[in-house]
């Protein structure tokens, strides 16, 4: 029976009275809501080793292993690694200063995600997971066997504290954002831990938001809650559950990892040919020259390289003559990180999107590539170069028809025009002149006016001045012939580099102009672009160094979230694409689409290795026999 049913009988009965009717219809009500309650208890309850976005898990229950791994791989040996800068902590998640390289790795979440299938997730913490039809919900059923490094069992109070206490001591943006979305997460017994999501958001990415949380010790943060917190550096990095734990951290000289002997985890299938070397060791070097040169001594053996300079002339030493050191290209299906000189919304004077584009077109790729990078990147346009999410051509199908539903929020033109394009330079001089006259004109128009003196001012005589704030030569090389047409066009632009703690606080703080960044972007996007780009947080997410907020980017942020498909995803990602790009608030810079990676000649690595991940820290292993060699021959200490 439902309520209309019900009313219409008591119409139909014109001596029944009021009350009566009252009662008619709360009977009614009531029995509308236990069939609604039976109809979500009869709800299908899906019962997984893991979790897809989209589609079907490519590894089945009871897999033997990762199809990119070699499970025969061999144990043992040392990975050594490099890190430019400075750190005072080992908590990674401290709101101050500057965290330890790979501090964070200690600690494992509930579900792990697979490096050839984007947005699959598998069980690592969490042995099975739980969810209705509708993912209102979701339930984790934990390894009884597993364990923290102290040989503490991992529970479901472990997991709901980890929840809570990001929440509580965090960072602003995530808490504020997940809280809105899990109201609630819950042990309902030792192994097994229910959360929770609201009805007001979508369900795509709770799940998995849920599943790839740290999980801490309760027990250890709770022995003395005042010195372990999650917002206060600490040089003791707490509790986890992973292959490695804390050796030994040297204060801005070197930090070793050490593999568990008794790790819980290490016969599971997702962990069959990971985790290989016995140590990892991370050296701090004061600057990238100096890491170059410990490199090549030998320091440390092998080297991820995002220096163009350095990869085309510095790696013509005897080590890589001799066929010890060897120079990598490793395919790199991820989307590009979308790179480029961010401008600072919250500033008023990039409020004028002129101001924005007159900013692009002072920047010269051409001859900075040719010129500083030795012609080896592309030049990036879309916020998903290179990848289906990217946007071409004039909108249409579902991508127009998701861009007419915002006309009345972004400008017409978006619907009529192809995307915005990186701008063409000639690379025979750092300042294109047709591209600095077009410039000039914008800032014009937009009343930043050459006074007497060449700077421009607005109305009120106020400096058009625009500070580069930095904290590494490899960027001030780059900026500066950047900086430089600025000032020829009577901006009083500046670079301000810093030392790294001082550069962490103002980026945190939202305490510059422009910097250097990229935003890293999945080819399936979620919950994430909230905050890199959502209006809810902008203000102050370390995520949206931007600081952009806008409706229609909201909106469309919303519909990803939102989808049911990947075809719908696609469209809406292109939609939102094409919305960035309109926006203007990054200066577009350079790309590649491979990994260069210099390692002395003991690394060996799986004959296949994934599209999303090179696995350096976990797939890649030390090749002992040759070690041997390369140390008897003198080449290594």
């Amino acid at each position: 029976m439902n309520t209309a049913k019900a009313a219409a009988r008591v119409r139909a009965k014109d001596t029944v009275n009021p009350l009566q009717a009252a009662a008619a219809l709360a009977f009614g009500l009531i029995l509308a809501l236990a069939a609604a309650t039976l109809a979500r208890a009869e709800e299908a309850i899906i019962k997984a080793h893991g979790f897809a976005e989209f589609g079907e898990l490519k590894y089945p229950q009871g897999f033997d292993h990762f199809d990119y791994v070699n499970p025969e791989a061999p144990k043992g040996g040392e990975l050594s690694i490099s890190a430019v800068g400075t750190f005072d902590s080992m908590n990674p998640y401290t709101r101050k200063g500057r965290a330890g390289a790979l501090s964070s790795a200690q600690f494992e979440s509930l579900l792990v995600d697979s490096y050839d299938e984007p947005g699959s997730y598998y069980g690592l913490i969490a042995e099975s997971l739980e969810y209705p039809e509708s993912q209102d919900w979701v339930i984790f059923n934990l390894r009884p066997e597993a364990k923290f490094s102290d040989g503490s069992p991992v529970t479901a109070d472990d997991v709901v504290f980890s929840h809570n206490i990001l929440l509580e001591q965090g960072l602003k943006s995530y808490a504020e954002a997940v809280r809105k979305r899990i109201p609630k997460a819950e042990a309902l017994g030792p192994h097994r831990v229910k959360f929770y999501f609201s009805p007001d958001f979508p369900r795509r990415a709770m799940i998995t938001q849920v599943g790839g949380t740290s999980v801490f010790s309760k027990a250890w943060f709770e022995a003395d809650p005042e010195n372990r917190r999650i917002d206060e550096p600490r040089l003791d990095p707490g509790i986890g559950s992973g292959p490695y734990v804390l050796e030994s951290a040297d204060v801005n000289q070197r930090i070793v990892y050490k593999r568990n002997p008794d790790y819980w985890g290490k016969d599971l299938n997702v962990n069959a040919g990971r985790h290989n070397y016995d140590r990892i060791r991370v050296e701090y070097f004061g600057d990238d020259v100096a890491a170059m040169e410990g490199f090549k001594a030998g320091v440390y053996t092998l080297r991820p390289e995002n220096n163009s300079k350095n990869w085309a002339t510095n790696y013509e030493f005897s080590a890589v003559e001799l066929g010890h050191v060897i120079k990598g290209e490793f395919p790199d299906g991820n989307v590009p990180p979308a790179s480029g000189f961010v401008m600072n919304l919250l500033k008023p004077k990039f409020q004028d999107i002129r101001v924005r584009e007159a900013m692009q077109l002072a920047f010269n790729f051409e001859w900075t590539n040719e010129s500083l990078q030795y012609g080896l990147f592309r030049h990036r346009s879309s916020f998903w170069q290179d990848s289906p999410l990217a946007a071409q051509g004039l909108p249409e199908g579902r991508e127009k028809e998701v861009l007419e539903a915002l006309s009345d929020q972004i400008d017409p033109s978006i619907l009529t025009s192809e995307p915005v394009m990186a701008h063409a330079s000639k690379a025979s001089r750092p300042g294109d002149r047709k591209n600095l006259r077009r410039a000039m004109t914008l800032l014009d128009e937009a009343g930043w006016t050459v006074g007497d003196d060449g700077m421009r001012r607005n109305a009120q005589g106020k400096p058009l001045k625009v500070e580069f704030l930095a904290d590494s030569p490899t960027i001030e090389r780059i900026v500066q012939p950047y900086a430089a047409n600025l000032r020829t066009m009577g901006v009083d632009a500046v670079l301000n580099r810093v030392d790294y703690a001082q550069y962490t606080s103002r980026r945190r703080e939202k305490e510059f102009d422009m910097i250097s960044s990229a935003y890293s972007m999945p080819l399936e996007p979620s919950t994430g672009l909230y905050q890199q780009f959502g209006s809810e947080a902008h203000e102050y997410s370390v995520f949206n160094p931007a600081g952009l907020a806008d409706p229609a980017v909201d909106a469309l942020i919303g519909n990803i979230v939102d989808a049911k498909t990947q075809e719908e995803l696609r469209a809406n990602a292109r939609a939102l694409d094409r919305v960035l790009r309109a926006k203007r608030f990054v200066v577009p810079t350079w790309y590649l689409d491979v990994n260069w990676i210099a390692y002395w000649d003991m690394y060996r690595q799986p004959e296949n290795l994934p599209p999303y991940d090179t696995g350096l820290l976990d797939l890649w292993w030390i090749d002992a026999e040759r070690e041997a060699e390369l140390k008897a021959a003198g080449a290594l200490r």
